[in-house]
């Protein structure tokens, strides 16, 4: 399945070369996700799935491990 045209770019990402992180496209059903170093990896699932990774992580699920340290010198 081919993503949607339109990629909208992470609120944390700051502006110019080098600072694009996580980018996110959408249809009804499915998300998209990419990092905008690599757009060609695209990471694809439903809502829910990816609600509930998202709630994991945010309540500390054991196995879920999340890194919150950006890598030097990127805004993300």
């Amino acid at each position: 399945m081919n993503a949607p045209g339109h990629w909208q770019k992470s609120s944390y990402s700051g502006e110019g070369d080098g600072n694009d992180c996580v980018e996110l496209a959408s249809t009804p059903a499915t998300l998209h996700l990419r990092e905008s170093d690599a757009p060609g990896a695209v990471l694809t699932t439903a809502p829910a799935p990816l609600a509930q990774f998202l709630h994991a992580i945010r309540t500390g699920t054991p196995g879920i491990v999340a890194s919150t340290t950006a890598r030097r010198g990127r805004a993300c």
